[in-house]
């Protein structure tokens, strides 16, 4: 035993051994990300860094980071080695983005294979395959709405998860920007006569929701800050051999955006939730407000450090 222990620990101390190390770690137990995209503000912050679970879902197919080159054939024809649990309602999800395969995304899984979704303006009205009677035994009857003959729960999550919020970040909102895109999005358009929604008259038959089913071992993901994400609303639902696992605790935490970006969105998202937080009373498109966020840039959220992200999404956002 104590020779067997001698040679492991010469093993893990060469340079060999350490790589092996280091590929399994990364393969099979955790591998590193970071939040590039405000899509899941204010629950995950732009510049955190994050350890992610890789065994939460089942095993996936081992990946060599950055390039993204898969070192083993998908044997079940599932994206995973070994298959496990699947992602549930309500759970923060890292997957491989559909259209392209070689991104990762973040994003609340909302719902799940045969649940139903309505969305409009300010609402997330989803019909969980359960039925009516797992609805009203689940939810208050001042979440429930009656619409196309069954019960839905209006926004599920928000009371729950206090991060997800309708906060548009541009003119407009997700619904208009759907409503513009009608040939490029997954939901479908619909009228429904039983929502208390406002009626869009910009096509020839009247829209006031859009609608989707989500498909059988797929999982209908969307962000947090949904007025600000691409997300299955845009693209469509996620299956099971694309998902990889679950944000597991952030190890660093570092505001690094320039001001032209949080005040004008150049470079994509503009934030003046964390401007105002930076430059007060300040009108937010001055130089003056511009070196107090250029001081503050690149300050490290040290509240951040080393936070299980599971515990974090249940607590008052870091940027109320």
């Amino acid at each position: 035993m104590k020779n067997f222990l001698k040679k492991a620990h010469s093993f893990s101390t060469s340079w060999t051994g350490t790589i092996i190390i280091v590929l399994t770690l990364i393969f099979f137990v955790a591998q590193s990300f970071v939040i590039p995209s405000g899509s899941m503000k204010r629950t995950l912050l732009i510049g955190d860094f994050l350890f992610a679970k890789k065994f939460a879902y089942g095993i996936p197919i081992p990946e060599i980071p950055i390039i993204g080159l898969k070192v083993l054939p998908d044997f079940n024809g599932n994206g995973h080695l070994i298959e496990g649990k699947h992602p549930k309602r309500g759970d923060i999800v890292i997957f491989y983005y559909p259209p392209k395969p070689s991104q990762h995304f973040v994003k609340r899984c909302v719902a799940v294979g045969g649940d139903e979704l309505l969305y409009y303006d300010k609402h997330l009205l989803i019909h969980f395959h359960e039925g009516d009677k797992y609805i009203k035994k689940n939810y208050p009857a001042n979440k429930i709405v009656k619409a196309m003959n069954k019960l839905w729960v209006d926004n599920p999550y928000i009371d729950k998860f206090p991060g997800i919020q309708y906060k548009p970040e541009y003119m407009g909102n997700s619904f208009l920007l759907m409503l513009q895109n009608l040939d490029k999005i997954d939901m479908k358009p619909v009228f429904v006569d039983d929502l208390d929604a406002q009626v869009s008259g910009m096509y020839q038959t009247p829209i006031n929701a859009f609608y989707k089913k989500v498909e059988k071992d797929h999982f209908y993901m969307i962000g947090d800050n949904r007025d600000n994400s691409d997300d299955s609303r845009f693209w469509g639902s996620v299956p099971y051999s694309k998902i990889i696992g679950k944000p597991w605790v952030t190890y660093f935490s570092l505001e690094y955006r320039s001001y032209e970006r949080v005040a004008k969105g150049i470079g994509g998202g503009r934030d003046w939730q964390a401007l105002k937080k930076v430059c007060g009373d300040t009108n937010l498109l001055t130089k003056e407000c511009e070196k107090k966020w250029n001081k503050y840039r690149f300050t490290i959220r040290w509240d951040r450090m080393f936070r299980s992200i599971n515990k974090m999404q249940y607590e008052k956002p870091y940027d109320d």
